[in-house]
């Protein structure tokens, strides 16, 4: 698995600054940039370190640039975008904000910033080419010197490596690279009064302890040369183009307070290594670094790839790209000390829906059964009422529960696990540590629990109320509810049958009474196929509430035929299939909502208000394509057409996968062409789902 961008590619600025590569930690942290080596996001940089893994996340070594001196010639390879002159006035205006967000005081969106004209430094065009192949290598060529810049992530650590190595064909130059440092919380920008640091230099490296947190130390090491003290020792005004796209300032600014300067020698090779690590005390901080330290991190991270691929099995470039963009997501949880999954990069955390739906891509195709059983595990020790956690916020705080469908995506997730790992060992640790918790959900739910989760007459499920938003589609902002979906949500209730009807055939696998569960379901499936019907666009209604139904086409009624326990009859689950891949199918994912609605907004992008508007009301989500392409060879069979039907669905994600974070699949994209990827540029589900659907339902016919 290898993406390679050539010179020609690379020289263009404006069309990569938005090309994205990133590589995670295993512990919440990560590495981030673009493919010329500028930054275009506040959520980038060589190391994002996770203070309590996975969260707590702040930006501390943001990245190097570099210069030399050859035959008295200068070469600058310093690649951004910084803020130049004001020519003009972004402002989101009280007018332009739904009067939702006015409950919560206008000011706090209605807001004006002098527009900049973007300022380049093009050191780019000195690149010959940029590779990613789970780690990172820039090469670049200038004056008689060439040389590989090459970027990996520390598994498990809080530290990156860079690695250099010269090859100089003309006479001595002179080489200076200068770090760019910072501390910050990855999701904000800093100013120069923020960047407050005591920095010590030491013989081949330096210290710096943060001013808001002098319980670090941030240690840069390197192989050879000298520090010099900079006379400047920030670099401000950097303009992050995403940032600005969001309709925000976008400017960020770097504490650069010393140079490395070191010569390579004529016709020579050389090799260069920096290692930068955060920690709680000097002694632990700061380790010699060798001319080959930061060569072996890099080769370290590629084993672990390479053992990886190895395990799941696969040997189709796709499948193999999305197995190594799987375990991006997997991260050591401290509090448990087990496995859980980060949502999405760069902003999410773990959240109990996003995992459970993911779970199955990230942890079963890729036969990492082990981490299997510790996600599972970790999401039944945080039971709560008889559900499972919503979200981990990112400050360490205790997990929210307001989901209705975390808890049942959870009998899904089981039920794959089970028909994956068939041990005896499995099927002990499932009684033993997850079907109490089942039970308890299933009590929950029948019973009622918090935010109006309770089984109605008919035994569906009715959920949420108010302002509460416990379906996936939740944005909520003051007393501003976009989708409003109380009642019965279509999904909800196709999971509550799935789940019913696990629990049936896990009881009796384990010798206990399964005919309730048995009979419950069979009131379910009468009284959805009686309500959820809509005879008329020969689909399901969304949600149904007493008498209103609302008929608004979206793609949550797809579970009702994806799922392993499902209610619709064949004619009926065509039906829906049919309708679906002709109103939201939109290249890497399904729309949100049909164009022919009122309330379509199919672009993603602007302040926050606009994005809000658009995110569950037209965007079309990466995720959502795993269950059509499931529900479609299921209606339409598994031959030689069907799937290359399927296959031809997939194209726009493989095309993508070279488009947006480099092997990586976004969380959602605009729902008209070219459909521009936005959100998180590398999303677990969207991974998951792709990767599983193509496993189980796919690439086993072909």
């Amino acid at each position: 698995m290898k993406f390679h961008f050539s010179k020609e590619q690379l020289s263009d600025f404006r069309a990569n600054i938005r090309r994205e590569w990133m590589m995670a930690n295993g512990i919440g942290g990560y590495s981030g940039g673009s493919v010329t080596g500028a930054q275009n996001r506040t959520h980038q940089g060589y190391l994002i370190a996770s203070l309590h893994p996975p969260v707590e996340r702040f930006l501390v070594f943001s990245k190097t640039s570099e210069r030399f001196r050859q035959d008295g010639i200068l070469y600058d390879l310093e690649t951004s975008q910084h803020a130049g002159e004001v020519i003009g006035q972004t402002v989101v205006s009280a007018a332009d904000v739904p009067d939702a967000y006015k409950t919560e005081g206008a000011a706090a969106v209605a807001y004006d910033f002098p527009t900049r004209r973007p300022v380049y430094r093009e050191g780019n065009r000195y690149l010959e080419g940029f590779t990613f192949d789970g780690t990172v290598c820039f090469s670049y060529r200038a004056g008689a010197l060439s040389f590989q810049k090459r970027i990996a992530a520390v598994r498990g650590e809080n530290a990156a490596a860079v690695a250099y190595e010269f090859t100089n064909d003309g006479e001595e130059a002179e080489f200076t690279v200068t770090p760019f440092m910072n501390f910050r919380e990855h999701s904000t920008s800093g100013t120069r009064e923020q960047l407050s640091f005591t920095a010590e230099a030491l013989g081949h490296g330096f210290t710096l302890v943060p001013q808001s947190r002098p319980d670090l130390v941030v240690y840069l090491g390197f192989s050879a040369g000298k520090l010099v003290e900079r006379s400047e020792k920030y670099d401000e005004d950097l303009q992050l183009q995403t940032e600005v796209d969001n309709e925000t300032p976008g400017l960020d600014c770097h504490f650069t307070p010393y140079d490395i300067v070191f010569s390579i020698p004529a016709h020579s090779t050389m090799k260069f290594s920096l290692l930068c690590r955060v920690e709680t005390s000097k002694e632990a901080a700061v380790v010699p670094v060798t001319p080959e330290s930061a060569f072996l991190a890099v080769d370290e991270r590629k084993r672990a790839l390479d053992a990886l691929l190895l395990q799941a099995g696969y040997t189709d470039p796709f499948a193999q790209t999305l197995t190594l963009a799987a375990d991006q997501f997997l991260a050591r949880r401290e509090s448990t000390g087990l496995m859980t999954v980060l949502a999405g990069f760069p902003w999410f955390t773990d959240w109990g829906r996003d995992t459970m739906i993911a779970f199955s891509g990230l942890v079963l195709s890729t036969k990492r059964f082990a981490e299997a059983r510790e996600i599972l595990a970790t999401f039944a020790e945080y039971l709560h009422h008889g559900m499972v956690p919503n979200m981990f916020p990112d400050d360490g705080q205790e997990p929210l529960y307001n989901t209705a469908d975390a808890s049942l995506w959870y009998f899904y997730a089981v039920h794959q696990y089970l028909s994956y790992d068939k041990s005896e060992e499995a099927l002990s640790f499932i009684r033993a540590k997850i079907y109490p918790a089942l039970k308890q959900i299933i009590d929950a739910y029948r019973n009622g629990t918090d935010f109006s989760i309770y089984m109605d007459d008919d035994g569906l499920i009715h959920a949420g109320s108010g302002v509460d938003q416990v379906t996936w589609m939740d944005v909520r902002v003051g007393s501003w509810v976009v989708t409003p979906r109380h009642g019965k949500p279509v999904e909800i209730n196709a999971l509550w049958y799935n789940a019913l009807s696990v629990m049936e055939r896990l009881a009796e696998r384990f010798g206990e009474e399964s005919e309730g569960y048995r009979r419950l379901a069979g009131q379910v499936k009468e009284s959805f196929t009686g309500k959820f019907w809509n005879e008329k666009d020969r689909c399901l209604y969304d949600v149904i509430d007493g008498d209103k139904k609302d008929a608004s086409i979206r793609p949550n009624q797809i579970f009702a035929v994806s799922l392993p326990f499902t209610m619709l009859s064949e004619e009926q689950e065509k039906a829906v299939v049919d309708l679906v891949k002709e109103k939201l199918y939109a290249g890497c994912g399904l729309r949100s909502l049909s164009k022919e609605h009122p309330d379509y907004h199919p672009v993603y992008c602007g302040s926050l208000p606009k994005r809000d508007a658009a995110y569950h009301q037209g965007t079309a989500w990466g995720y959502l394509l795993g269950g059509f392409l499931t529900a479609y060879l299921k209606v339409y069979g598994h031959g030689s057409a069907s799937i290359q039907q399927a296959l031809d669905f997939l194209e726009p994600v493989k095309q993508h996968l070279s488009e947006g974070c480099i092997g990586s699949v976004s969380e959602i994209f605009d729902g008209e062409e070219p459909h521009t990827c936005r959100g998180c540029y590398a999303q677990a589900w969207s991974v998951g789902e792709i990767l599983r659907c193509y496993a189980e339902d796919i690439r086993p016919y072909l």
